[in-house]
């Protein structure tokens, strides 16, 4: 008699043959979400192509000024009947402190970069197991927010018409946006929802909280996004809606980890199961004397 496969609601009995084409795809799929030591070149190739990209079709999303206006003028509108419209307060209050918003300024356009790679290198380094994880949040997190981008184009409190917000940069004369000055070229100026100023400072502070264990270095990982949205509205380059837009997207990154990986994404890694080898002398578990 031929071989003959036995499936129970328990799974695959050992030692009795399955199909060939169902263990290939299970073996694949547990290959994919079971996380391995990162590689170095394959990671800095990726995350400079996954920038490139980010940049790319963030920039190239029409900018649909008109729109993009009428927007910003419905989100300050609805802000004021929630009572919550103070970001035009705290942008005159920074703006009367010069060295603050020159500060300000430098921190919107360089932390947001620095410190998301910085992250980057020490997962790498010092928790290599769970770094497959987190980077699927970081980049789920911006692959979502550029679809925000197209769907809902929205100009950022300092270009509204009649809005009395200040133009940090412009008015001090700061390098401290893409989207102000000489290089507004450059950058799409009506993609400010969501904020992703939020949703990596966010991803970098969780990071830092769950992993670093050093006391200091945790509870910087949770000042630092709260610090981050002082300065994008005290800039006049988001409304506070638009970092609950941030925030709205690093939670689907997060799913995301989670549905991939059967867990949270700072957990210890599962490690692949080993071969079960036979010790010398001793009989296969087949059930025959």
């Amino acid at each position: 008699m031929g071989d003959v496969t036995v499936t129970t609601s328990e799974g695959p009995r050992e030692g009795v043959p399955q199909p060939v084409g169902d263990r290939g795809r299970r073996r694949l799929m547990d290959r994919m979400r079971t996380p391995r030591p990162p590689r170095l070149w394959f990671e800095i190739l990726l995350i400079a192509l996954s920038y490139w990209t980010y940049s790319i079709v963030r920039n190239a999303v029409p900018e649909q000024r008109a729109q993009a206006l009428r927007n910003a003028d419905w989100i300050w509108h609805f802000e004021h009947q929630l009572g919550t419209a103070f970001e035009l307060s705290v942008n005159h209050a920074a703006n009367s402190v010069t060295w603050l918003v020159i500060g300000m300024n430098y921190y919107y356009a360089t932390l947001h970069f620095v410190v998301t790679l910085g992250v980057l290198v020490w997962l790498y380094r010092r928790h290599p197991g769970r770094y497959a994880a987190t980077r699927l949040v970081l980049f789920a997190t911006t692959a979502v927010a550029l679809a925000g981008y197209y769907l809902y184009p929205l100009a950022p409190p300092r270009l509204m018409r009649g809005g009395h917000f200040v133009d940090t940069v412009m008015v001090h004369e700061t390098w401290g946006s893409m989207a102000s000055g000489d290089l507004k070229t450059m950058s799409n100026q009506y993609a400010a929802m969501p904020s992703m100023h939020i949703g990596w400072s966010l991803w970098c502070g969780l990071t830092l909280f769950a992993l670093a264990r050093v006391p200091w270095v945790r509870v910087l990982g949770l000042l630092y996004p709260a610090l981050t949205l002082v300065v994008i509205v005290a800039t006049a380059n988001h409304f506070w809606l638009d970092a609950a837009g941030g925030l709205v997207c690093l939670a689907f990154g997060y799913a995301v980890a989670w549905l991939w990986y059967g867990r949270w994404p700072y957990a210890l890694p599962r490690r692949a199961p080993a071969r079960q080898k036979l010790r010398k002398g001793a009989r296969p578990a087949s059930g025959r004397p």
